[in-house]
């Protein structure tokens, strides 16, 4: 018997020594939280303090000062090239603080990247993307060593299960937490080896300032 023959083995011994429930989907217990009743101020905050715990840049803004915003991140950043996805808002880029390129690019063009999310996950500090207008394709967001994402205040959800209730499953969703980052055996850590080295993000109040 080889290896994978005795691992197999021992879990078809386990399944007959205690076998798993056969209940029908729809009876499976589903008891874990769905609803939260926590503020837009103390998502916000949450958010906040899991991206920082990631190492991840963020700034906070009103919607009239996003334009601004973003250009003083890309010119702090000396960003002088990055990649507009298909669908962003064009008044985000309206500074003519760095070129912005289209999304069909090679991949030496793509110094960076601006892009929406379709929804922010406070409790785990993470951002999902569903390749909608505004975020691109996937490897538009995995190639640049800078993203810049943009999250409005009304797309913070409390938990995965509130995500998950805005997201179709069929689309590709891209999750985010943190910069790219990866630990060897003597965990030292590495950053940019599966994507992006710098994640920056900027929240927008939903007020107008």
């Amino acid at each position: 018997m080889n290896a994978r023959d005795e691992v197999l083995a021992r879990i078809a011994a386990a399944h007959r020594a205690a076998p798993p429930p056969s209940l029908p989907y729809e009876d499976i217990a589903r008891e874990y939280r769905t609803t939260a009743d926590s503020s837009d101020a103390a998502l916000t905050e949450l958010l906040i303090d899991r991206l920082v715990d990631y190492r991840a840049l963020v700034r906070q803004c009103s919607v009239d000062d996003l334009g601004a915003t973003i250009a003083q991140a890309l010119e702090e950043r000396g960003a002088h090239t990055v990649v507009a996805p298909v669908g962003l808002d064009t008044s985000w880029t309206a500074s003519p603080s760095a070129d912005v390129l289209t999304d069909g690019l090679s991949v030496a063009d793509q110094l960076g990247v601006i892009t929406s999310c379709a929804v922010a996950i406070a409790e785990t500090g993470t951002l999902i993307l569903n390749g909608s207008a505004g975020q691109g394709r996937r490897v538009v967001t995995l190639i640049p060593d800078y993203h810049l994402c943009v999250v409005f205040a009304d797309q913070i959800v409390p938990d995965v299960p509130q995500a998950l209730g805005r997201l179709e499953a069929t689309r590709p969703l891209t999750m985010i937490s943190g910069p790219s980052a990866t630990s060897d055996i003597e965990l030292n850590r590495v950053e940019g080896v599966h994507g992006p080295r710098t994640l920056e993000v900027i929240i927008v109040g939903n007020e107008r300032s």
